[in-house]
């Protein structure tokens, strides 16, 4: 039997909002360990030492390979092309006719007319859709996250990251010599324990002075064991720690991460095709949305790469679907991505609220990581007024504090200005079977230009 497309789903639940925000998503489940000692340590561990992440199972590949794959990338991406090679990378960003935002995820140059697109699958799935659809000699390879596998499958690669002011050392040590210079979000090649890997200079964590200290290291699956051991034995001497999934996903808030938008494709009459395309029980179908952001219109959930802290991703130098919307956003306002403090004595009546106030009860703060949707959207007032969203929140021993990334008005990115976040969804919450029945309050929360100075 046929599965359901995505615009058959929609037809038969009849209200996109109500999809989403009702969306029947279970706790937000990790497929490695939460901890291997404790968060706490884990998050000290790339400021103090280093922390090794083991990102082999969260995010899907998908391969493009053939002799038009550099004119999909460009027509499909709002980035410029202008000088894309092999062996470089870019935040890849995917928009709508409208200019609207259906994804972003990291491109990989692997090879001549060979890339790789790593992450969540809404940009995959466009890219794919436009293979299949329209004139371009590319083949697809998708090797989908371990959660998604078929049974008895595995994925083709490893992936580890490895954060902290120890990371150089811990490589050299592996390398048996020095690695050369890379640039940030600049790909290299060396090797572990003589197997050689490829990486990406990056950071998913606040490593304070630099952005050189973090690496994202790939190689074939069959030495995944080797590499892993080997990085262990070799980092034993600096301190390096393992980082399981907490500690993994509050780097990235301290760092400034806000994960993805909300992809603008459930409404447009011309996607119709696109959501016939897409399954039902994919990405798109079985996103959710939380948080007390909401509003009757699913076009409001959309947005601009400039609402979303991208506007040096988008390049006005080819032409590419979305251009000419993009070219009008860019003259309007636009928001700005801000780190939030949040006030300590009102996390604590938070917490004391969710534990100890019955039915009256306030949104519990699950800790370090308090996310539960795909997609995490709390209303941001000043003076009154809906200034923007906060999105991915975490608690980390390295600034001490509660914090989330937002998107907030220009006129209010101002440095220790202090705005009010709506903590807790409407009308006791919505029917995702990870919301709690709780009653909306409101913290205080103080804004940051620049990450979070560390305690």
């Amino acid at each position: 039997m046929p599965s359901e497309s995505l615009e058959a789903k929609l037809a038969r639940v009849g209200d996109a909002v109500r999809m989403l925000r009702d969306s029947p998503s279970n706790r937000f489940k990790f497929d490695y360990p939460e901890m291997y000692t404790n968060w706490q340590d884990e998050q000290r561990g790339w400021t103090q030492t280093a922390t090794l992440f083991d990102q082999s199972h969260h995010m899907t590949d998908v391969y493009f390979e053939g002799p038009d794959v550099n004119r999909l990338l460009a027509e499909t991406g709002t980035n410029s092309f202008k000088t894309w090679a092999p062996d470089k990378a870019k935040h890849f960003v995917a928009c709508t006719d409208e200019g609207k935002m259906i994804g972003t995820a990291v491109l990989f140059g692997l090879e001549s007319n060979r890339v790789n697109i790593v992450g969540p699958t809404a940009t995959a799935n466009w890219l794919q859709y436009h293979v299949e659809t329209g004139d371009y000699d590319v083949e697809v390879v998708r090797d989908e996250r371990t959660a998604d596998q078929p049974a008895g499958g595995r994925r083709r690669m490893f992936r580890f990251e490895i954060e902290g002011p120890h990371t150089p050392k811990i490589l050299e040590k592996v390398n048996s010599g020095p690695l050369e210079p890379v640039r940030f979000f600049g790909m290299t090649r060396f090797s572990i324990a003589g197997r050689p890997v490829r990486a990406l200079a990056h950071t998913m964590a606040a490593v304070p002075g630099s952005q050189s200290t973090g690496y994202e290291i790939w190689g074939p699956v069959e030495d995944s064991e080797v590499c892993w051991n080997a990085l262990l034995e070799a980092g034993e001497e600096f301190g390096l720690v393992l980082g399981g999934a907490l500690a993994y996903y509050t780097a990235g808030v301290e760092a400034g991460y806000a994960a993805q938008p909300t992809p603008a494709i459930y409404s447009a009459p011309q996607l119709k095709s696109y959501r016939e395309w897409l399954p039902g029980n994919g990405y798109e179908g079985k996103l959710s949305i939380g948080g007390s952001y909401t509003s009757d219109d699913i076009e409001d959930f959309y947005v601009s790469p400039f609402q979303f802290g991208y506007d040096h991703l988008v390049k006005f130098d080819h032409d590419f679907i979305g251009r000419d919307a993009l070219k009008k956003l860019a003259q309007q306002p636009r928001r700005k991505k801000v780190w939030l403090r949040w006030h300590d004595e009102d996390v604590k009546r938070i917490y004391a609220s969710s534990l100890f106030d019955g039915d009256n009860r306030a949104k519990y703060l699950e800790t370090p990581l308090a996310r539960y949707a795909r997609v995490e959207l709390d209303s941001i007032l000043a003076g009154g007024r809906h200034v923007g969203v906060s999105t991915l929140r975490a608690y980390t021993v390295n600034v001490g504090c509660w914090l989330s990334v937002g998107f907030i008005e220009e006129d209010a990115a101002i440095d220790g200005a202090e705005v009010t976040i709506v903590w807790g969804e409407e009308n006791g919450g919505t029917a995702k079977r990870s919301v709690e029945s709780h009653v909306q309050t409101e913290l205080r929360a103080t804004v940051h230009t620049r990450p979070l100075p560390q305690r």
